[in-house]
C-alpha cells in the first residue's frame, strides 16, 4: 500500500463523488479514507438467519427475508406519493413501502426474481410492513456477502434522505480494503503485540467492519480499543512531562519552623496514612524544580483541608505566600475561620477576600498582599481579579475545582512571573477511569480513608406516607440536643415540577415545629451574603435547631452537632449531589442519619440512585454508578467538548483495557522516554500524527 493511500480525500473513493463526499464531511466528519475506516459499526446483525413472514413477531425487530416482489404500484394520499410492493416468501406476503426515490426504485426492482430484503418491521392494526428496506438480488447477495455479521453504522437524517444508507457505507469501506494490499502500518511494538496476542492492524480493521466470526470481532475490538486508550494516555503522560520541563516551579527546599511547630505542637489529631502519603507526594513535587499540578481527591470528610494547610506551611517556610480559593462565600468563610484559628497559634497572618469584602478592607488587604505581610489569602472568585496582586505567590489551592472553569483557574498562573504550584481538590469522587482520561496530564493523589472516630452515616429512604414518622424522629433527635438539616431543591414554586419548594417546606416545618418551642434557620442562594452568614452563625452556635436550606449547603459546611440530613424530593437530585449533602452530617462523635424523602412513585433511575445511597457510603463506588447512569460526558460537563468522544472505546465498559493501556504507556516512557528505539518506530509515528491534531492541549487542568 502506498504510504499516503489512507490520507486520500474521500472524494476520490469509488462510488462517492463530490456530492456524497460533502455529506460525509459535514454529517460524519469523514474527510479521508482513514476517517472512514475509523468510523466503526456500533452493532451487528446476524446475516446467517432468514425469517419467514408468518414467524415475524410484533416487536419492531430488524429481519432478513428471502422472497419475490409479486406486485409494485404507486399510491397517493393527501400528504405524499409512495411506492408499495407486495413481497412474498412463497407462503405469506408483506407490504414494502418507499417514500423517497420511488421512480428509480420502481425501475430497478424486477418482479418475480429472488431477492433478500432487510429492514425493521412496522406493525399497525396487526398488519406488518417494512419501510425502505435494504434490497438485493439473492444471487448478488450470496456473491457479495463478506461476513455473516452485518455491521450497522450510526447515521443521520440528512444522509438517509440522500440515499447514503448503511449498505452504501459498507460498500465504501469495502472499496478501501479492496485496494489496500493488506499492508497497513503496524503502530504497536512487538512486545505489546505478543503480550496480548494482538492480530495485525489490517486484520483488526477488516474484522471490525466485516467480522468473519465472533472470536475475530472480539480480537479486533480489543486491539482497536487498546490502541485508542494507549495513544491518548501517551499524549497525557508526555504532556505531563513536557509541562514539568517547560514550567519551572519554585523549589521549596526546607520544612521549617511554621510546619514543624504546627505539626508537633498544635495538630490536635493524628494524620491518617493516606494523608501522610499525599503530603509526601506534595513535598516531592515541591523539591523537584518543576511546577506542581496535582489533583487531590478525597471523599467527604477525609481531611483534605489539613493537607492543604500543611502544604501551605511548607510554602510559607520558604518565604512564599499561599492562597486557597473556594466556590462559595460560606465555604470560604468556614475555611478562613478554621485556618485562621489554627495559624494564629504560630503567629501567621491569614486574610479573607470575597465579593462582600468592603472597599476599605480591600485597600488594606491589597497593601498587605503586595508587601508580603499577608501569608495566606482565603477567598472566592474575587481572588482571581486582576487587581489582586501578590508579593510572591508560591502555592495556589483550589477547593472543589469542578466549580471553576479552565479560564478562571488559568488566571492563577498569571499571579506570578513564575507560575505558582497548583493543588486542586475535590470531594466529588471521580471514577478512576474518568480521572485517567480527563485529568491524565495531572499527578493524582487520593485520600481513601476517613479519620478515626468518624461514624458511617446511616441512610434510609422514606416516602410522603412516612412523613409523620420522620417528624417524630426529628423531635427525638432535637430532644437529645442534636440539630437537623432539611434540604429542598428549589427556592420558589415551579409550575413545571411537582415537588415541594423551599418556602412551602419552610412553612410546613414551622407548623410542625412551632416557634414557641423550636427555632428554625433558612438559607438559600438569593439571600444577601451578610444574611447568609447570620443564619449560618445562628445554626452553628446552636441558637436554631433546624436549618431549612437549598443546596447552597452542599459543599463544605461543617457543623459537628448536626446529626440528621433530610433531603426532600431526593429523586430529583443526582448521586453526586446526594453524596455531598449527606457529607454535611456525621462530623461529630454521635450517630448520624440521612433521610431521603421522595414521592411514592419514582422512576427506575431515581430508584437506582436512592438504592445506591442507602447501600454504600463509599464515594468512589457511588461515582462509578453515577457514571454508568449519566455517562462520562454528562458527569463532568464535557459532553460537547470532544474530549470523551472515543471512536470505539467506552470508559464504562472498557475500563480494564484502559488500565492496561495506561500501565503500558507508563512502562514505555520509563524504558524509552524519547521513543528512539527502532522497535517503537511505529508508535512514535502514530503519536506524532495524533498529537499534531490533538485537542488535549485545550484542557489545562
Amino acid at each position: 500500500m502506498k504510504e499516503n493511500y489512507l490520507i486520500t480525500p474521500i472524494d476520490y473513493l469509488k462510488g462517492v463523488g463530490p456530492n456524497r463526499a460533502d455529506l460525509l464531511k459535514s454529517e460524519l466528519k469523514i474527510f479521508t479514507y482513514n476517517d472512514l475506516l475509523n468510523y466503526f459499526p456500533f452493532r451487528y446483525i446476524d446475516r446467517s438467519k432468514y425469517h419467514k413472514i408468518n414467524e415475524l413477531e410484533n416487536n419492531n425487530s430488524e429481519v432478513q427475508i428471502i422472497g419475490k416482489f409479486i406486485n409494485l404500484k404507486f399510491s397517493d394520499n393527501f400528504k405524499s406519493k409512495r411506492l408499495v410492493g407486495i413481497f412474498s416468501d412463497g407462503n405469506d406476503e408483506i407490504e414494502i413501502v418507499w417514500f423517497r426515490a420511488i421512480k428509480w426504485i420502481e425501475k430497478s426492482i424486477k418482479l418475480n426474481e429472488d431477492y433478500v430484503i432487510y429492514g425493521k418491521v412496522n406493525w399497525f392494526n396487526d398488519r406488518c410492513s417494512i419501510v425502505h428496506p435494504e434490497t438485493e438480488l439473492l444471487t448478488k447477495h450470496k456473491k457479495n456477502i463478506k461476513s455473516s455479521m452485518l455491521p450497522i453504522y450510526n447515521s443521520t437524517e440528512a444522509l438517509s434522505s440522500k440515499g447514503i444508507t448503511n449498505k452504501l457505507i459498507r460498500e465504501f469501506v469495502f472499496n478501501i480494503f479492496e485496494k489496500s494490499s493488506n499492508s497497513f502500518k503496524e503502530n504497536l511494538n512487538r512486545k505489546i503485540n505478543e503480550k496480548y496476542g494482538m492480530i495485525t492492524k489490517f486484520e483488526a480493521l477488516y474484522n471490525v467492519h466485516f467480522p468473519k466470526n465472533q472470536v475475530l470481532l472480539a480480537k479486533a475490538q480489543f486491539r482497536l480499543k487498546y490502541e485508542e486508550f494507549f495513544f491518548i494516555q501517551l499524549q497525557f503522560l508526555f504532556k505531563n512531562i513536557s509541562n514539568k520541563n517547560k514550567f519551572k516551579g519554585f523549589k521549596f527546599s526546607k520544612v521549617g519552623y511554621y510546619f514543624n511547630s504546627f505539626y508537633n505542637k498544635h495538630l490536635e489529631f493524628k494524620l491518617t496514612n493516606a494523608q501522610k502519603k499525599v503530603i509526601k507526594d506534595i513535598r516531592k513535587d515541591f523539591s523537584s524544580n518543576a511546577q506542581m499540578n496535582r489533583l487531590l481527591q478525597g471523599d467527604v470528610g477525609s481531611g483534605k483541608t489539613i493537607v492543604a494547610l500543611l502544604s501551605s506551611l511548607i510554602a510559607i517556610d520558604n518565604n512564599f505566600q499561599t492562597c486557597l480559593i473556594a466556590p462559595t462565600e460560606i465555604l470560604a468563610q468556614q475555611h478562613y475561620n478554621s485556618i485562621n484559628e489554627s495559624l494564629s497559634k504560630i503567629n501567621l497572618n491569614v486574610r479573607i477576600l470575597t465579593g462582600s469584602t468592603s472597599k476599605k478592607e480591600r485597600e488594606i488587604l491589597s497593601c498587605e498582599l503586595k508587601n508580603g505581610f499577608t501569608n495566606m489569602l482565603i477567598g472566592t472568585h474575587a481572588v482571581l481579579e486582576d487587581n489582586v496582586i501578590f508579593n510572591n505567590l508560591g502555592l495556589a489551592i483550589i477547593d472543589e475545582q469542578h466549580r471553576f472553569g479552565v479560564a478562571q483557574r488559568s488566571k492563577l498562573w498569571k499571579k506570578n512571573i513564575t507560575p505558582p504550584h497548583i493543588l486542586v481538590m475535590t470531594a466529588t469522587p471521580i471514577p478512576r477511569t474518568l480521572a485517567m482520561s480527563v485529568y491524565g496530564d495531572l499527578d493524582i493523589s487520593i485520600i481513601d480513608e476517613l479519620p478515626p472516630g468518624r461514624k458511617i452515616v446511616k441512610t434510609v429512604h422514606r416516602t410522603d406516607r412516612n412523613r409523620l414518622e420522620v417528624f417524630k424522629f426529628i423531635r427525638n433527635e432535637i430532644s437529645k440536643g442534636r440539630q437537623i438539616y432539611v434540604v429542598y431543591p428549589l427556592i420558589e414554586e415551579s409550575k413545571v415540577m411537582d415537588y415541594k419548594d423551599l418556602m412551602d417546606g419552610y412553612e410546613s416545618i414551622q407548623r410542625e415545629f412551632p416557634i414557641d418551642k423550636y427555632q428554625i434557620s433558612i438559607l438559600h442562594g438569593k439571600m444577601k451574603p451578610v444574611d447568609k452568614v447570620i443564619e449560618m452563625d445562628r445554626f452553628k452556635n446552636g441558637q436554631t435547631q433546624i436549618m431549612v436550606s437549598t443546596t447552597v449547603i452542599e459543599v463544605g459546611v461543617n457543623i459537628s452537632n448536626a446529626s440528621v440530613m433530610i433531603i426532600e424530593s431526593s429523586e430529583r437530585f443526582g448521586l453526586s449531589q446526594l453524596h455531598q449533602l449527606r457529607g454535611r452530617v456525621g462530623r461529630g462523635s454521635e450517630s448520624s442519619y440521612c433521610i431521603l424523602m421522595s414521592k411514592d412513585k419514582i422512576s427506575n433511575e431515581a430508584r437506582t440512585r436512592i438504592k445506591t445511597m442507602t447501600s454504600t457510603n463509599d464515594g468512589f463506588k457511588i461515582s462509578e454508578v453515577d457514571m454508568e447512569l449519566r455517562g462520562p460526558g454528562n458527569l463532568l460537563g464535557t459532553q460537547q467538548s470532544g474530549l470523551l468522544n472515543f471512536k470505539i472505546a467506552d470508559l464504562i465498559r472498557d475500563k480494564d483495557i484502559l488500565e492496561l493501556a495506561r500501565k503500558d504507556a507508563k512502562d514505555l516512557i520509563n524504558t524509552d522516554p524519547g521513543l528512539k528505539n527502532n522497535e517503537n518506530k511505529g508508535i512514535k509515528e502514530e503519536y506524532y500524527v495524533l498529537n499534531k491534531n490533538s485537542i488535549l492541549w485545550k484542557y489545562i487542568s
